[in-house]
């Protein structure tokens, strides 16, 4: 299978990779395959359009954590964090600053650029072997991690699971610490796939534009028609 590298963005990144070869430090091999992304009727919570449907997707490398403050500035010369600390996940970065990001990631490690930057116009090379954020249905399914509960913890997520709002549980559980601010990367357990961080502590962007999904059974899905508003996931601190 063809591998590909993906970054996570508060808002804040985490990068996956379209290279061949072994991937750089920080990253790990998601294997690919099917899933069903969505939700199903009865899970609580669930909004009107996240109707379910299979998904098939190749494999990629992602980065395990959220791009750090310290990884963000080395490459950009800046940080525009409201919360510093070199290890804590760099947020207030726009869409735009995170494809850059990816851009400049890929220059400087002498890899083509995934992103043809022309004004505010922002096209995919898909044949490009460098940096990049992950497709809605790559997020999903690398935060998923083979389960299929509402988080990859199972039917419920804690505070000591994950760095969210405790005192806004997932449907009538039990209330928990309300941190109030991001916390460094890795904080807390990995899911199987050995990704950090993708429930809670800040939200990271993804290529996708919003928009109605297909019905049906897809491969590699991405939403590339402009809308207005780009996707991220993986809720956050405050959230």
């Amino acid at each position: 299978m063809k591998k590909i590298i993906i970054i996570s963005m508060f808002l804040t990144a985490v990068v996956t990779y379209s290279h061949s070869a072994e991937p750089p430090f920080g990253f790990v091999l998601v294997n690919g395959g099917s899933f069903m992304i969505g939700s199903p009727a009865n899970e609580i919570g669930r909004s009107s359009n996240e109707m379910q449907r299979q998904i098939t997707l190749n494999s990629f490398y992602m980065g395990k954590n959220e791009v750090t403050q310290a990884e963000y500035q080395e490459l950009t010369g800046v940080n525009p964090s409201f919360f510093k600390g070199e290890n804590l996940p760099v947020e207030q970065v726009t869409w735009f600053e995170a494809v850059i990001y990816c851009n400049l990631r890929s220059e400087k490690e002498g890899l083509e650029t995934v992103y043809i930057i022309n004004g505010n116009n922002v096209t995919w090379n898909k044949n490009a072997k460098g940096y990049r954020l992950p497709t809605e249905a790559e997020w999903e399914y690398a935060c998923r991690a083979g389960t299929t509960t509402p988080f990859s913890t199972g039917i419920n997520i804690t505070s000591d699971q994950a760095n969210y709002n405790g005192n806004q549980p997932y449907g009538n559980n039990t209330r928990g610490i309300n941190r109030a601010t991001p916390i460094p990367v890795g904080s807390f357990e990995p899911n199987i796939f050995g990704l950090y961080d993708m429930h809670g502590n800040v939200g990271e962007w993804c290529w996708d534009w919003l928009a109605e999904y297909a019905k049906g059974p897809q491969s590699d899905p991405s939403n590339e028609k402009p809308s207005g508003y780009r996707i991220f996931r993986g809720g956050g601190w405050n959230h």
